[in-house]
Formats: C-alpha cells, sequence, structure tokens
C-alpha cells in the first residue's frame, strides 16, 4: 500500500512543476513587456525630445533674423541674404527650405512697392510679380498685403518670391497672429507653393517691428509692425535629419497637426492634418502603439508611433519557451525521481530477500560449474577418440583393398601350382607349359608385392598419424608430409564424398612444432567440410574440392590455407563458429566441438592464429598462421582471432 501514496505524490509534484512553470513564464513575458515597453517609450520619448530641440535651433536662428532688422532698422535685400549665407544652414542643419521675409505692404503702397523691388532686384531671376490675386470674396482696395520680398536661397524657391499672403487666408491668420503676439507662430499643415511634389510642409513666422516704437500692446505692436521673418520647413526633409533611419525599420511615425496649444485638439481621421507618415498611408501590423506631442511655435503636434511586428518591439519567444521546456524537464525529473525511489524501494525489498538465496546458490552453481567443465574436458577427450575412431575405420577400408587382392592372388596362384604338379606327375609336361606357368607365377609374385606394399604405406601413415595424435610428442618434421599423411586416412571417406583434395605445399618446409595437433587440427577441418560443406552425394554430379597449401612468412611463420567450395556459412554462424557445442547439425552427426578444439589447439598448443572466411554459396577459407617454432609451453591464447 505504500506504493499508491508513493505515485500520488509524484503526480502531484509533476502537476505542481507545471503550475510554477506556467507562472514562471508568466512573469518572463511580463518582463519581456515592460522590457520592451520601456525601450519603445523611451525610443519615442527621444524622437519627440530631438524634433522638439531641432525645431528650437531653427527657430532660435528666426530669432537671430528678427535681432538683425531689431539692430538695423532696416535691411536690404544683400544684407539679408549674406547675414542667411553666414549662417551656413545648409551644411549644418539641412531640415529647412527657405529662409524669407514678409514685408507688409499697405493697400495703397503694392504698385510703388513692387516698383522699387523690381528696381533693386533687377538682376534677380524670376522678375517680381506680386501673385495671387486675393480670392473675390476677399478683394478690398482697403485691405493690407503681406508680400515675399526676400528669399534665401533663391534657386528652388522661385514660386515664393512675390507671394502675397493676404490672399491665402490660413497663411495670413498666422501672420496676424505673430504681428498681434509678438511671438513665433507657425502655420498648420501647408502646401508649399515652391514644392512640386506636394509633400505637406509648415511655415514658422516671427513679427519684425520699426526700432524705438514700443510694443507693449496690441495697438502699439500693429503700429510698429513692418513685417515678418520667416523660415519654411517640408517636414520630410525636417524629420529625416531628426529620425535615425534604422529606428524606423521598427517602427511607423506619423505626425499630425492637433491645432494652436490651449484649444480643443482638432480631429484627424480624414488625414487633413497628416504632416508625415513613415509607413506610406499603409496598414501596418502594429504589436503596440504610443503616442506623444510637441509644441510647436503656438501649435500642437501630435506623434504617433506603431510598433512593427517582428521587429525589436516584438515578443521573443524564445526565452519563455525555454523556460517552459526547463520546467517540464524539471517537473518530469522530479517525477521520476519519486517514482524511481518507489520502484527502488521496491527492488531494495527484492533484493535483500534473493540475496541469502543466490548466496546460498554460489556453492552449487560452483560445483555445477565443476561438473560442467569436468563433462566438457570429457566430450573433447571423446571427440578426440572419435577422430581416432574415424581414421582407424578408414584406414581398415582403405587396407580391404590390397591385402584383399594379395589374398586373391595368392588363392590363384596356389590353384595354378596345383595344376601344374598334376600336369608335373601325368609326365605330360610340356615347354610352353612351363613357360606359361612360370609367366603367370611372376605376374602373381608382381601383384602380391605390389598389393603389400600399398598396404605397407598405409600403416605407416596410420601409425605416424595415429603415434602423433596420441602422443602429443614435439618434434621437426615437414608439413607437406603431415599434410599428405593425413590426407591419406581420409582417401575412403572423401571418394565416397566425391571430393577432390589438392594438396600445393613444396617440399622442405620444415616446423619445430606439433604434428599430432597439427594432424587434429587437420583431421577435423576435413570432418567439418565432409559434414556440413557438402551436400548428400549425387550420381553424375561434379565433384566437390578441397584445397590446402602452405607459404612461409618472413622465415618465421607459416600461412596454411585450407578452403572448400561448398555452401559457406552466413554471418550469424561464421560469428559462433568456434563456440563450443554449437552447430549447425546438432543430432546429425555434428558434437559442435570439432571447432572449438582447433581453435584451442591452433591458439594453444601450435601458438598460432586462425580466421574464417566464408559466405552462403561462397564456400568456406580457414586461414592458419603458425610459427615455424612453436611455444615451449603451451599458453592462453593471446594471438587474437582474426
Amino acid at each position: 500500500m505504500t506504493g499508491e501514496p508513493l505515485r500520488i505524490n509524484g503526480y502531484l509534484a509533476f502537476a505542481i512543476g507545471i503550475c510554477l512553470t506556467a507562472w514562471t513564464c508568466m512573469l518572463v513575458v511580463g518582463a519581456q513587456d515592460a522590457q520592451i515597453r520601456a525601450s519603445f517609450v523611451r525610443d519615442t520619448d527621444k524622437v519627440a525630445a530631438d524634433t522638439s530641440a531641432r525645431l528650437r535651433t531653427y527657430f532660435d536662428t528666426l530669432l537671430s533674423l528678427q535681432a538683425l532688422f531689431a539692430v538695423k532698422g532696416e535691411v536690404d535685400r544683400a544684407e539679408f541674404g549674406q547675414f542667411v549665407r553666414e549662417l551656413r544652414l545648409a551644411g549644418r542643419y539641412p531640415g529647412f527650405r527657405a529662409l524669407q521675409f514678409v514685408r507688409y505692404v499697405p493697400a495703397d503702397g503694392v504698385a510703388a512697392f513692387s516698383a522699387a523691388v523690381r528696381r533693386q532686384s533687377s538682376d534677380l531671376a524670376p522678375p517680381f510679380i506680386v501673385h495671387p490675386p486675393p480670392p473675390a470674396g476677399l478683394r478690398n482696395d482697403r485691405a493690407d498685403h503681406y508680400i515675399i520680398d526676400f528669399n534665401e536661397p533663391m534657386l528652388g524657391n522661385e514660386n515664393a518670391f512675390g507671394l502675397d499672403l493676404a490672399a491665402l487666408p490660413a497663411q495670413l491668420a498666422a501672420v496676424l497672429e505673430a504681428r498681434d503676439s509678438g511671438r513665433i507662430v507657425a502655420t498648420g499643415r501647408t502646401m508649399l507653393v515652391q514644392d512640386s511634389a506636394a509633400h505637406p510642409g509648415f511655415v514658422a513666422r516671427a513679427p519684425v517691428y520699426r526700432q524705438h516704437m514700443p510694443t507693449a500692446t496690441i495697438e502699439q505692436r500693429r503700429a510698429a509692425f513692418i513685417g515678418v521673418v520667416a523660415i519654411v520647413f517640408r517636414v520630410d526633409d525636417l524629420l529625416a535629419e531628426v529620425v535615425d533611419p534604422q529606428l524606423l525599420r521598427h517602427l511607423t511615425l506619423q505626425v499630425l497637426d492637433s491645432g494652436a496649444v490651449g484649444q480643443a485638439a482638432l480631429r484627424n481621421d480624414d488625414g487633413a492634418g497628416l504632416l508625415f507618415d513613415s509607413g506610406g498611408g499603409a496598414r501596418v501590423a502594429a504589436t503596440r502603439v504610443l503616442e506623444n506631442h510637441v509644441d510647436v511655435a503656438q501649435r500642437r503636434w501630435q506623434l504617433r508611433y506603431s510598433a512593427l511586428a517582428g521587429s525589436r518591439y516584438g515578443r521573443a519567444i524564445a526565452p519563455p519557451l525555454l523556460v517552459g521546456l526547463g520546467g517540464l524537464v524539471i517537473s518530469a525529473l522530479i517525477a521520476a525521481l519519486l517514482l524511481a525511489s518507489q520502484r527502488g524501494a521496491r527492488l531494495e525489498q527484492r533484493l535483500r530477500a534473493s540475496l541469502d538465496e543466490k548466496q546460498a546458490s554460489l556453492v552449487e552453481l560452483e560445483q555445477q560449474k565443476k561438473h560442467v567443465e569436468l563433462a566438457q574436458a570429457n566430450l573433447i577427450t571423446s571427440e578426440k577418440l572419435a577422430a581416432l575412431g574415424a581414421l582407424v575405420a578408414g584406414i581398415a577400408h582403405e587396407l580391404n583393398t590390397p591385402i584383399g587382392n594379395s589374398l586373391l592372388t595368392a588363392t590363384a596362384l596356389a590353384d595354378m601350382v596345383v595344376s601344374f604338379e598334376k600336369q608335373y606327375t601325368s609326365g605330360g609336361l610340356r615347354r610352353s607349359a612351363l613357360e606359361a606357368h612360370l609367366a603367370d607365377t611372376r605376374l602373381a609374385c608382381t601383384i602380391i608385392a605390389s598389393s603389400l606394399s600399398r598396404a605397407a604405406e598405409l600403416i605407416t601413415s596410420f601409425k605416424q598419424v595415429s603415434v602423433d595424435q596420441t602422443s602429443d610428442q614435439r618434434r621437426r618434421f615437414d608439413l607437406a608430409e603431415v599434410v599428405r599423411d593425413t590426407v591419406a586416412t581420409y582417401a575412403a571417406q572423401l571418394r565416397r564424398a566425391n571430393c577432390q583434395v589438392t594438396v600445393a605445399i613444396a617440399a622442405g618446409l620444415m616446423l619445430d612444432s606439433y604434428p599430432g595437433g597439427l594432424g587434429q587440427v587437420l583431421s577435423n577441418l576435413i570432418n567439418n567440410a565432409l559434414l556440413h560443406a557438402f551436400g548428400a552425394v549425387v550420381a553424375g554430379a561434379a565433384p566437390s574440392h578441397i584445397v590446402i597449401n602452405a607459404s612461409a612468412i618472413d622465415g618465421s611463420d607459416v600461412l596454411l590455407h585450407f578452403s572448400d567450395d561448398g555452401v559457406g556459412m552466413n554471418d550469424n554462424t561464421l560469428h559462433q563458429i568456434f563456440d563450443p557445442f554449437f552447430s549447425t547439425k546438432l543430432g546429425q552427426g555434428g558434437s559442435g566441438l570439432g571447432m572449438h578444439i582447433v581453435y584451442n589447439v591452433v591458439t594453444g598448443m601450435l601458438g598460432g592464429t586462425i580466421h574464417v572466411e566464408s559466405a552462403p554459396g561462397q564456400g568456406t577459407r580457414v586461414v592458419l598462421t603458425l610459427p615455424t617454432v612453436a611455444p615451449t609451453v603451451a599458453q592462453s591464447p593471446d594471438r587474437a582471432l582474426a
């Protein structure tokens, strides 16, 4: 029953971990939002501050023009141009379009003023012309005029030269407000006459009064008023100078004129007050929107910022995702730890319960191991005896032929002697009969001698091989002789299996080793080939082949190849070929110890290595690397299987 609470605790820990992870993700997202919001506010405040600071710089320039008129009283066109050029505004502050002086001209003085300007500016282009005429509803011969007299630079601003602001109600209102207030006054959204591209702009103007006249009241200012100095802006140029272009890759900026300061803000839904739009009027996918304002010479500009999706003001998904994944992994690990501790406790109980049983069975296992080792040793001995028995059976079968031939010939010879004696006793012996008897006797003796000689050779080979395999005596021997003697003892089995053996070993390849061990290895390889490599003998089928060859390597080793063209082996069989008791013919004549004995003899007694190559249908190739001088003391196989 203790497992169930532990399991519940594991699930509860996982659930709590998930809740804490979700809470942490929310904190991370909140911190991100706060940081992004602070960065967005900081950037937008900087835009507003930079815009306000730059406008104050330009307005200071306007005040310097106002001071010029206040000091000199009357300024001619050359002095005005020289003063503007000395300011070097085009290089220092290129965001303006023009600096102007707008002269107040009474209603009855336009003709005289125009004539005087033409005389003074005869070398200027374009020619001075007061334009445009006032609208029909505003025409009044007693109305005053406010005409642009000085215009710097003239290039690009020709259309403004001679412009009468009295014909433009919005511009006239700004001029009159500047005259009456004595302050710099900016216009609302204005389409500049000198800008053919029709980009929005605005004009800031400061009043100019006659020297030594009071300006404390509106009436006094109107009486002393002689005109206004003006600075003309195209808003695109101004903001291009103020706003960092890199910033506009992450947000859009709209600048709208909200009207005079202190008045109710104008609604600009129709775009009538739009001064600037970095988005080009297109709808953008904004992640956040912020607004602030800048006061511009008695007017208020509303600055609206929209952070672009995917910009630096967008929320990064990586931190909360990493926190979520980390929390999920930690929660899972804690839950798994609790569950594992439960399983560990159970396993500990089981281990403690079975420890005594295992300790008690160790002695029994050791005894069983000894029994198994003894049984394995007995099986190996039986395998050796079985190999020797096969050797005896083969030799016995081989001896049957020459001994049988000798016995048959001897019997026939005895019959011929009896027949000869009868002829001799009867006295009817003829010379031709004597000569025939002598020829038959000579032939019989030759057959008997040849057969007995063959039997003697077989017995000698058998004696040498059997003595070598049973005595395990070390001696110096010729490798070719040992191989041929071993193959000779298997002549009958090879003939029945329709197998031909080719031995290609040069005479004189001497080894100081154990011929019995080598013969046993060759016997097991031949038996293995006959049992596993070649199928049942089919009448008329092509014979199978075994090839045995050897060559010396560096004078210290011999490379012995044993190959057959049988059915081959797959990778699984090849991998287990030296395992004890492994056989593909278990119960069908295979004990599973033949190749195990081969490995032990080659790597132990003979001190060499063995390597087997095979593939299904490609036959088998066994490569033995044997030292010409075997180790004096049998050692464990330290030359690994290749």
